[in-house]
Formats: C-alpha cells, structure tokens, sequence
C-alpha cells in the first residue's frame, strides 16, 4: 500500500477488524495474502510448508490484533510474525535433516525440484545445465548459512526488501541486518566462486 490516503484506509480497516469487523479482517487479508505466500514460499522453497505457514501468520495475526498499537507500519508488524514462523520452521527442518543425516537417502532431495516450472525445448541445454547446477549449489549454501542469515539473504535478494525493513521485521538493527547479509553473501560468494 502507498500514499497517505491508502495508509489511512489502512488505519481504518485495522481499527475496524479490531473491533471485531470480519469484513475489515477479510480485506487486510486480501491486501497482503500474496505477499505473505511468496515471502513464505521464496524462504521455504516449499509450496506445502508455505501455505502452512500463510494459514498460522493470518491465525496470529488474528489474534494479536487487538494488541497492535501501530507504533510500527502495518506491513512491518505482519512480515515479523512472517519470517519468525519462517525461521522456526527453518531450524526445524535443520535439526529433522541432522537427526536424518545417518539415514539420507538421494530420493528425499528431490522434492523442492519437482514445483520448479518445467524448461521450454528451445532453451540452451548447456544454458539449463547451467542453471540447474548454479541453483542446486545455491540452495546447498542456503541450507549450510545460519536461519538468521538466510532469512535476511532470502528478504533482501528474493523479496527485494530493504535493509532497514529486513531489520524491523526482525527486530534488530539495520546495522545487524547489514552484517548479516554480508556474512551470508560472502558464503555464497565462496560457494559459487567459479560460476561468477
């Protein structure tokens, strides 16, 4: 939402849904229902985990409504209860792949491929290999960085959000967001180093 006009449409519908508007609560939704999704699914590379996590942001938000005080944009509050989720479910995944380590099989890999659109013909098939290659170690470095850093790598170069919003969505400093991202990049950089 941009402009003064769309933020005080915006007030009004929080301040309705808080008292208990469900067609208030419905349009708040709607504005950011694909948002949450893609946010949600660029950090989980997962169309199932993704929509679970859709369903308990708008849950949460629901119900901690009537405590936003809006001593922070609308957005800002959402995306934190957003990638809090994401991160929980992140470190879960760490731990599952951990306990699983001894038992891992080559199969259980290839699901996150399996939503990827399929490659037209025409497409150079030294070009795909290509991609393919350079995706697949990047996702092995995603899933080697800290929730952390790969939380606030993800916003920045897949969501496109800014420093300082990676920052409030996560509740630390612009400063700390910057420094993680940089961590992140240079593992990325040291992963991919011959492809760039």
């Amino acid at each position: 939402m941009h402009g003064s006009a769309d933020r005080s449409n915006e007030t009004a519908l929080i301040r309705a849904a808080q008292g208990g508007d469900a067609e208030a609560f419905e349009q708040l939704v709607r504005s950011y229902d694909q948002s949450v999704l893609r946010m949600a699914l660029n950090l989980l590379h997962s169309p199932e985990d993704a929509r679970d996590i859709y369903q308990e942001a708008f849950l949460r938000v629901y119900k901690k409504l009537p405590q936003f005080r809006f001593d922070c944009a609308f957005s800002t509050w959402l995306y934190r209860i957003v990638a809090n989720l994401c991160l929980d479910q992140i470190r879960k995944r760490k731990v599952r792949k951990e306990e699983a380590a001894a038992v891992t099989t080559t199969s259980g890999e290839m699901d996150r491929f399996q939503f990827l659109p399929e490659q037209r013909a025409d497409v150079d098939p030294q070009r795909q290999l290509m991609s393919s290659e350079v995706s697949e170690r990047i996702n092995a470095v995603l899933d080697k960085l800290t929730p952390r850093e790969r939380l606030v790598f993800e916003m920045r170069h897949y969501q496109g959000m800014r420093l300082r919003a990676i920052g409030e969505s996560l509740g630390v400093t612009e400063e700390a967001a910057k420094n993680c991202l940089f961590r992140a990049t240079q593992k990325m950089r040291a992963a991919l180093g011959d492809f760039l």
